[in-house]
């Protein structure tokens, strides 16, 4: 009896420590989803009509308003890395977040003193690219709120996934919100306003990430600069050439731990050896020479070699990433064109061709639970992986369905190219007195829906493959390198734009682009963009199949 009510005692007492594990769990979450959504509303606040201010509000030209722009995007995606660096190796993530988060304060505090009282534009772009420097914290703030689970256990590191899905959730609809209120506001009520509202959400932001402190878990220590590592093994490496890997890993060096499971480096948990890039082996090979307290830039830990080996197997999978987002960009670019020649009228309303996008981030909405409640479960039942997919598989489906809307796409074109012969308007939505094809815009809503499904798969699964695969002191790092890829993406676009108008005109012909695109080919360009799609699907393959996923010695 007495043993019975021992153990039902430390049962309840057990069950009582879960359940608070859990609601603080549950909070912490709350506290990083809420916060994320808040940034994002602050940010398409501003980035959605920013060419629109700076065109009107500053009186800059078209072309110089575009440039500065887009060279102001170019560095909101270059900034990641610097938030990502700082939290991995000297301030840890949460430090680092609420530092950057005061900079997006500051940035957008000046922004709407500058559209208050009509500053100089020297002003407004000082707190531009304050906003730039401060609002990269997707790499930093995702792996921080993936922190809060532990992966030790099987239900959590389920939930943890989860997490994922919600956390690009947030975003989206910030995304929506920003880009939809926000801009209606700065359209309807003055610019004063209209950047106010995106600094008093960044402030709200900050203080709820603050307000969540003494819920989130923090585990995560800085490990030291990550590239002084990386740049230790290839230089012991280097050394070494000539220097014979055993056959046996376990003779290879690693550091005493008391534990067998954590390494010299902090916050890492040990690696265990991989067969691959075995020259960089050589680094962790102890010679007669090294027995003496040997120099890192000589003889290197196990786990620091499988540190630079994980990136290294990163890194064919982040290049797939490319020519998916330069498909993925064609939603502001091409489709956008195409549109722009449709007829937008809704009774007494017209819908511009951009707003279309609202049905992209409307079926990532859709899909985010969908995924997480319905397709999830239906694939564990038939794979077995805990996940559904595997990591790799599920941005694999992305890849697959981007294609689908790359062939949308050009299916349209096809059929918008046949009325445009059928009716001879081949100047219809380019300045011909306004008038539009007889087809409504609507029928490019497929291809945006489409799109926001291929996000779902790959987008979400790019976040939560980083996150996962990187080495523990190197997540952050390796998280900000989707941001960079979609970066290059753009400029890959561009560039494919550039080498088909060119190509294409040749001759004395207008080309596949030309300023009116009713007298070119866009479908031959949308069928190029599924070819390269599927290309890259292809090499994907290759790369699925070769990688090695990470593993620590538990």
């Amino acid at each position: 009896m007495e043993g019975i009510e021992s153990n039902g005692r430390h049962g309840a007492d057990t069950d009582r420590r879960t359940s608070k594990k859990g609601h603080r769990k549950l909070w912490a979450c709350a506290f990083v989803l809420v916060n994320n959504f808040l940034q994002y509303t602050a940010y398409f606040g501003v980035s959605t009509n920013l060419v629109n201010y700076v065109k009107y509000r500053l009186h800059e030209g078209s072309k110089t308003a575009a440039n500065n722009v887009t060279n102001w995007q170019g560095t909101g995606s270059i900034t990641p890395l610097i938030a990502a660096y700082l939290a991995d190796a000297f301030l840890g993530r949460y430090w680092t977040i609420l530092l950057f988060m005061i900079i997006s304060v500051l940035g957008y505090g000046v922004l709407t003193a500058s559209a208050s009282a009509a500053l100089q534009s020297a002003v407004f772009y000082t707190g531009l690219y304050l906003v730039a420097l401060g609002g990269g914290l997707v790499p930093v703030l995702g792996p921080f709120g993936a922190e809060q689970f532990d992966e030790s256990d099987e239900e959590e590191r389920r939930q943890q996934s989860s997490f994922f899905n919600w956390f690009y959730l947030s975003l989206n609809v910030g995304s929506l919100v920003g880009g939809t209120v926000l801009v209606w506001v700065q359209s309807s009520l003055g610019w004063g306003i209209g950047y106010g509202i995106p600094a008093l959400f960044s402030a709200l932001a900050a203080g709820v990430f603050v307000a969540g402190t003494a819920t989130y878990r923090r585990d995560q220590s800085p490990g030291g600069s990550p590239l002084t590592r990386i740049a230790q093994v290839v230089v012991a490496a280097v050394r070494k050439c000539d220097v014979e890997v055993p056959s046996d890993s376990s003779m290879l060096y690693e550091c005493d731990a008391v534990d067998g499971t954590s390494s010299a480096i902090q916050g890492s948990r040990r690696l265990a050896h991989t067969a691959q890039f075995r020259l960089l082996d050589k680094a962790a090979v102890e010679t007669a020479s090294d027995k003496a307290g040997a120099s890192p830039w000589r003889l290197c830990t196990v786990t620091q070699v499988e540190e630079l080996k994980c990136v290294l197997r990163l890194l064919p999978v982040w290049a797939s990433g490319i020519i998916y987002a330069a498909a993925y960009t064609q939603m502001t670019t091409t489709f956008i064109l195409q549109g722009d020649t449709l007829d937008p009228r809704v009774g007494r309303f017209k819908v511009p061709a951009a707003v279309l996008s609202v049905f992209d981030t409307l079926s990532v909405m859709l899909w985010v639970p969908l995924y997480d409640r319905v397709v999830v479960p239906m694939a564990r039942r038939v794979t077995g992986h805990e996940r559904g997919f595997t990591q790799l598989a599920r941005m694999g489906v992305g890849l697959v369905i981007l294609t689908i809307a790359m062939l949308a796409a050009g299916t349209l074109e096809v059929a918008r190219r046949r009325v445009i012969a059928r009716h001879g308007m081949y100047d219809a939505g380019s300045g011909d007195g306004g008038s539009y094809l007889p087809m409504s815009i609507f029928w490019q809503v497929p291809q945006y829906v489409v799109v926001g499904a291929s996000e779902v798969f790959t987008f979400i699964g790019q976040m939560e493959f980083f996150y996962d695969q990187a080495p523990d002191a190197m997540r952050s790092l390796c998280s900000a390198l989707s941001s960079t890829s979609f970066a290059l993406g753009n400029y890959a676009s561009s560039a494919i734009v550039v080498v088909v108008a060119r190509a294409t005109a040749r001759g004395g012909r207008l080309g596949w682009i030309p300023d009116n695109i009713n007298r070119g080919h866009l479908d031959d360009f949308f069928w190029l963009l599924t070819v390269l799609c599927i290309g890259n699907f292809v090499a994907y393959l290759l790369i699925a199949r070769w990688y090695t996923y990470k593993k620590t010695v538990d």
